[in-house]
């Protein structure tokens, strides 16, 4: 397998604090920088099902910063040390273009931009950067037509973009052949898709749904792949699913055998696009459960995609895409606080790209009636931004008296005047 391409950038992603971050913002959103919460136990606390029959006792699981430590560990043992974790998936100035070639269709397009006679092209991507450390576990949030489900597909080797950069444990996803996209899909990734029936085939057992990836990319047969989907089962929980159907089991169950099906060929990346989406809060806890004990246990990074910002709250990192770009992020993290409890930091931050651009929370622009243009003032430890209709009354040169300028400038001094 190839050797994982390091951030080009030289570590994560600039950022700028701007107090919030739009889509899934726990903090208030006047507060400036970054915003804070406690949590009343142990930070990222999750129940996960015991390996025993159904209704068996459950076991709470590590806490969050327990959780962060064993999954470095593990991810760092896989990329050969701690020096080699950084870039394992990395986005830069990501494009994807579609043409509709009428009502209801649309085709993919990797020429330029120009607008065709016979179609409109929509920007599904436009210039999206994101980089992600071995080992993380994020989620990627954002409104419908945002972009998140095409990034979703790109970085699973299902659609190629139009321009930029997408690698994803060193494989170049825009110059794949057929055959290394298809031995990508079947050993580099691994899938969880919100429909059920997308994930299990329904006339095998749970045992053999797991299987049946290993059988496929021809790692593992007989004996050692029984055990090795024995051992997956019971990692998510889910063991005395074993010999049933997925008729047999309940919706969360189904989900954590799914779960088990993704990482069955040991994959670098798990992708999961609305894992909880058909699930109630309960049951959604479990899968998530699972997917935090399969990224502790494996080291294996997850990404999930989802709009539902309850479920972005409970991973260690969530980026908002918003237009076809990442516009802001949540990380949290725990520390011990000052009565010896555990708590959990929660530090928003307004994603700051390559050519120096930055999206500014919807809120903050309708709040300030902010339009077409603002004002920018640097401070020595910030920068100020200001609609730029706050000021009526704007400092001239005495020589410079004349001209149109001046004589709007004087008409709106005069209308501010009582």
């Amino acid at each position: 397998m190839p050797v994982p391409i390091p951030d080009p950038r030289g570590g994560p992603a600039s950022q700028a604090s701007v107090g919030s971050a739009g889509a899934a913002p726990p903090a208030s959103p006047g507060s400036a920088g970054a915003a804070r919460q406690a949590s009343p136990g142990p930070a990222g606390a999750a129940r996960q099902a015991s390996p025993g029959p159904a209704g068996a006792a459950r076991q709470a699981s590590p806490g969050l910063a327990e959780l962060e430590r064993r999954a470095a560990q593990r991810a760092a043992a896989r990329a050969g040390g701690d020096d080699q974790r950084g870039g394992h998936i990395v986005c830069a100035g990501l494009v994807r273009i579609y043409k509709s070639d009428g009502p209801g269709r649309s085709r993919a397009r990797r020429g330029g931009p120009a607008v065709g006679q016979d179609g409109v092209e929509v920007f599904a991507l436009q210039g999206l950067d994101l980089v992600v450390d071995r080992g993380e576990l994020l989620a990627v949030v954002g409104a419908s037509g945002s972009g998140k489900s095409t990034l979703l597909n790109i970085l699973a080797g299902l659609d190629v973009p139009t321009a930029g950069v997408a690698r994803v444990a060193g494989y170049d996803l825009l110059t794949l052949s057929a055959k290394q996209r298809l031995r990508y899909r079947r050993t580099v990734v691994g899938f969880v898709w919100q429909q059920t029936a997308r994930n299990l085939l329904p006339y095998l057992t749970a045992r053999e749904n797991v299987e049946l990836p290993m059988h496929l990319a021809r790692r593992l047969s007989g004996r050692r792949a029984r055990a090795r989907a024995g051992e997956l089962l019971e990692l998510t929980g889910v063991a005395y699913c074993a010999n049933r159907r997925p008729e047999q089991m309940s919706g969360g169950e189904q989900q954590r055998v799914a779960l088990a099906v993704a990482v069955a060929n040991d994959p670098e990346v798990v992708l999961a696009d609305e894992p909880t989406g058909e699930l109630d809060e309960a049951t959604a806890a479990e899968v998530f459960a699972g997917l935090r004990t399969l990224n502790a246990e494996l080291g294996v990074t997850i990404m999930v995609v989802t709009h539902d910002p309850m479920v972005a709250n409970q991973v260690r990192r969530t980026v908002s895409i918003r237009d076809g770009r990442t516009a802001a992020e949540v990380r949290r993290t725990t520390r011990v606080g000052a009565d010896g409890r555990e708590e959990l930091v929660t530090e928003e931050y307004a994603v700051l790209d390559r050519a120096g651009r930055l999206q500014l929370p919807a809120a903050f622009v309708e709040q300030l009636q902010m339009r077409d243009r603002v004002r920018l003032n640097l401070e020595p430890d910030h920068v100020q931004v200001r609609p730029a209709h706050a000021d009526h009354v704007q400092v001239r040169p005495a020589h410079d008296d004349g001209g149109a300028h001046d004589a709007a400038a004087r008409d709106d001094d005069r209308g501010s005047r009582p």
